[in-house]
């Protein structure tokens, strides 16, 4: 069985966004607009630091699938490609967070 990535979840998202807000989730997110999808989003990400804060590992894993979900559905509302993203992030792989913070 091939390893699920965030590629994977990407490509779900697009797909289920062409489908009618009645049958979807995402596509009602979309629908609503970038509010929306931020508020989602950023309601999750204190949901998932109220499991962090907790100790609640198992809460944590849930609520860390809701906030990568959303974060995708709310960069596909604003039109941002999940690859720019990455290519960001290897970018700044490239040299380690300090050292780029001393360039600064």
């Amino acid at each position: 069985m091939k390893d699920f990535t965030l590629q994977d979840l990407n490509e779900i998202i697009a797909a289920r966004s062409l489908e009618g807000a009645d049958v979807s989730y995402t596509s009602t997110l979309l629908s609503a607009g970038t509010q929306k999808c931020a508020k989602k989003f950023g309601e999750e990400a204190v949901e998932a630091i109220i499991a962090a804060s907790s100790g609640d590992k198992v809460e944590l894993v849930k609520e860390t699938a809701d906030v990568l979900y959303h974060l995708l559905v709310l960069l596909r509302s604003e039109g941002i490609m999940l690859e720019d993203i990455m290519m960001e992030l290897q970018k700044r792989t490239q040299q380690s967070g300090l050292e780029e913070k001393a360039s600064r």
